[in-house]
């Protein structure tokens, strides 16, 4: 049978890395391993990485900047793992470009699940087709490009799916709650302030442009250009 994924796990913990190896190959991934973050980024530069399950607290490179210079080079999803759940912490991460957030102790169960759930969002499992405008920007599903007066607007995979989400149901209220499930496929542990830091980059990259609404006490809508 052929393999579902190329998961790369890293961890300083042999113990942890031999765990997410067993449930991941039951599940029918291909597992690779690094003990800490130097290794990491350059198994994913060779590239064949499909996902990188990346504990923030490991040797020569943390989990943070190797998600940053992970970012400079590829699309490949993070999951980050940590033993830490300050919400300081989790923000962090997904501001560099995580695109969800494990805590340990961990289900490894959880975990595959998460895995499963982050791969079919980057695979484009049932992508959507029909462009969107709202005023000077555009949206081009099939391109995965956001364009802005007619400049292309750099956005993550999450960014752009959120957005995409949110746009092509407009004046559509969005409760926190649906979009984990509409976008990261699942409602994630980190909770809402997973959206809200995602919300925030879009507004920050599109500025005042973007018609993107907060509705006080339950979540998100685009209310487009009358």
């Amino acid at each position: 049978m052929p393999s579902r994924g190329h998961i790369l796990v890293v961890d300083d913990e042999r113990a942890i890395r031999r765990l997410l190896r067993m449930y991941l190959t039951d599940a029918g991934y291909t597992v690779a391993e690094a003990g800490d973050g130097r290794e990491a980024i350059e198994q994913v530069r060779r590239g064949g990485i499909d996902l990188v399950l990346l504990d923030v607290m490991i040797p020569e490179i943390d989990g943070f900047e190797a998600t940053r210079r992970i970012r400079e080079t590829a699309q490949v999803p993070v999951i980050l793992v940590t033993a830490r759940t300050e919400e300081a912490h989790r923000v962090t991460g997904l501001e560099l470009g995580a695109d969800d957030y494990v805590t340990k102790p961990f289900s490894p169960v959880e975990v595959v699940a998460r895995v499963k759930a982050v791969l079919r969002r980057a695979q484009g499992d049932d992508a959507p087709d029909r462009n969107v405008t709202l005023g000077d920007i555009h949206i081009e599903p099939a391109a995965r490009q956001v364009t802005k007066a007619g400049e292309e607007v750099e956005l993550t995979r999450l960014e752009f799916d959120l957005l995409y989400e949110l746009a092509s149901h407009p004046r559509v209220v969005y409760s926190r709650e649906r979009l984990l499930e509409r976008v990261w496929g699942y409602q994630s542990a980190v909770g809402a302030k997973t959206v809200d830091v995602h919300v925030a980059n879009l507004r920050r990259k599109l500025g005042d442009d973007i018609p993107l609404v907060a509705v006080r006490g339950v979540g998100y809508k685009i209310e487009p250009p009358r």
